[in-house]
């Protein structure tokens, strides 16, 4: 095997699944990395054609003690929640959920998309809540795709749709220090990632990127060595990539920061047990306007 360059920590592959009808990619977590920074999920949905009149439908679900963002390439999304929040997000806009004690929510094809179909296509990470914020009340927020900043640079188009990199600050925040970049790569562009968080990684959306000649392909995720400088080049078909990581979790540096199971982030295993519970026991809020089905927690 060939070793890796000092710079890059871990080189993974993404193992896919399906999720509701479509392949999703799952790049966080894995057994070699359950974690970069704050963010301890990451899938990548798609691209999958769906047919017209099919949809798909990710039903209620629960959440406790993490912040969601979805980022979408192609397609339609209509989100639904249990603060009564409705919100279709399209290409170039993100939806920011935060957790906090609890919230219920639904991910489905909107009217119009399930009759005509399409293609979806895009990214959902999961941010763990530092120790001050794991109870607090859950809030959504939808930025819209004018709200995020472009910077275009030799070779490369950067928008910084989550925190701030490269001179340029998102209007989503999370408190802690978070990151989502979504980069376009032209054959043979270098980028170095950004050195504004502490632990950062590269997920190859499409073509492939070198670092010190190794390559990494569609769906590979490269994690920064700590401490190190991390450049990544563009293949000759270019390369579309996101940069995903942040400040560690209160403080700190831990590939495994936080305990989760199923759809629950915590930082101790009680706190999952009783929101098993809670989700059993129907205590979570329904969604307003999705209130007859729910995905059963796990062995229900």
């Amino acid at each position: 095997m060939t070793p890796l360059p000092s710079a890059l920590e871990a080189l993974l592959q993404a193992p896919s699944h399906d999720l509701g009808g479509f392949s999703v990619a799952r790049a966080l977590p894995q057994a070699k990395c359950r974690a970069v920074g704050p963010v301890v999920f990451l899938d990548h949905m798609g691209p999958a054609e769906i047919a017209p009149g099919v949809g798909f439908d990710v039903r209620p679900h629960p959440h406790i003690g993490l912040a969601t963002v979805t980022y979408l390439f192609e397609g339609e999304i209509f989100h639904r929640d249990s603060l009564g929040v409705t919100q279709p997000i399209r290409p170039g806009a993100v939806n920011l959920m935060i957790a906090g004690r609890g919230i219920t929510h639904s991910e489905r094809a909107g009217d119009e998309f399930r009759a005509k179909g399409g293609r979806v296509h895009g990214v959902q990470l999961w941010v763990a809540l530092e120790l001050s914020r794991e109870e607090c009340e859950p809030s959504f927020v939808h930025f819209a795709e004018a709200s995020m900043p472009t910077i275009e640079r030799e070779g490369a188009r950067i928008r910084v749709l989550l925190g701030e990199a490269y001179g340029a600050r998102s209007p989503a925040q999370v408190s802690s220090r978070t990151l989502l970049v979504d980069v376009q790569l032209a054959p043979g562009a270098t980028l170095v990632l950004p050195d504004s968080v502490q632990d950062v990684a590269f997920f190859v959306v499409d073509g492939a990127v070198t670092v010190d000649e190794i390559v990494c392909a569609r769906r590979a995720l490269g994690v920064r060595a700590k401490g190190e400088s991390l450049t990544v080049k563009a293949g000759a078909q270019g390369a579309h990539l996101v940069l995903v990581g942040g400040d560690y979790v209160d403080g700190q540096y831990d590939r495994h920061p936080r305990f989760m199971e199923w759809n629950f982030v915590a930082s101790t295993r009680e706190r999952i047990d009783e929101a098993k519970r809670r989700w059993v026991n129907r205590e979570f809020p329904l969604v307003p306007g999705d209130e007859n089905e729910r995905i059963p927690l796990p062995g229900e």
